[in-house]
């Protein structure tokens, strides 16, 4: 825990929750121990979605499609989302809920590896993402941030989440376990990256596990429309 859970529960008390369907399909999904976005992130999400009415999103790891169907709820009508899925046993789930809430039309699954399928993306899009929602294999981070960044329209969002690893980001790596040694050195490459590249402003906030909002700068790249 990050932040006091007395805290945290009570904050979570306060939000008045999703649509049924989304909350029966958070349900389902942590009855099968599906990872998906917590309530701090998910109420996070809600009033970035608000402010910043973004119309093309971009999504690094659908899972069984819980966030990619909670931005398609509170963005405006007329958004689209291109949702990102590697693993094979979660994508026919994702696209059996997209279907059952009827958001076949708007959200788009793109199927295998996001490092290849964000090259894809460079070579054929003609306009760019107003907000990147990163929620991929946490090793991954580093590598995709290069080409999320020529995606990102100049004043973008991309937003990060998980990035604080319960807390063990602030120890040593010889204090976490052997097998998590990986992932603790890339991201903390990946928050020195944010933190200190020329093209982003990024905060990084104690909420859920961990997040960064990163905005680039209007001398970034533009996509034509």
């Amino acid at each position: 825990m990050i932040v006091n859970e007395r805290i945290v529960s009570y904050i979570n008390s306060l939000d008045h929750g999703n649509t049924p369907f989304l909350d029966q399909l958070e349900i389902k999904a942590l009855e099968e121990r599906v990872p998906i976005i917590r309530h701090e992130m998910q109420t996070f999400l809600k009033f970035i979605l608000t402010l910043k009415k973004p119309h093309h999103i971009l999504e690094v790891g659908t899972a069984v499609g819980f966030s990619a169907l909670l931005m398609a709820e509170y963005a405006p009508e007329d958004t689209k989302i291109t949702t990102i899925e590697k693993y094979e046993k979660r994508i026919p789930i994702a696209k059996e809920n997209f279907a059952k809430a009827g958001r076949e039309e708007q959200i788009t699954l793109l199927e295998g590896d996001a490092l290849v399928i964000l090259k894809e993306l460079l070579q054929t899009k003609k306009s760019g993402y107003d907000l990147i929602f990163m929620d991929a294999a946490k090793g991954q981070y580093p590598g995709l941030l290069p080409d999320l960044l020529e995606l990102l329209e100049p004043e973008g969002l991309l937003i990060s989440d998980n990035v604080l690893q319960e807390g063990d980001i602030i120890e040593s790596r010889f204090a976490v376990t052997r097998r998590n040694r990986t992932i603790h050195a890339r991201m903390r490459d990946y928050l020195y990256m944010l933190m200190n590249h020329d093209q982003l402003t990024t905060t990084i906030l104690p909420v859920g596990d961990g997040i960064t909002v990163s905005v680039k700068s209007k001398k970034g790249k533009k996509y034509d429309d």
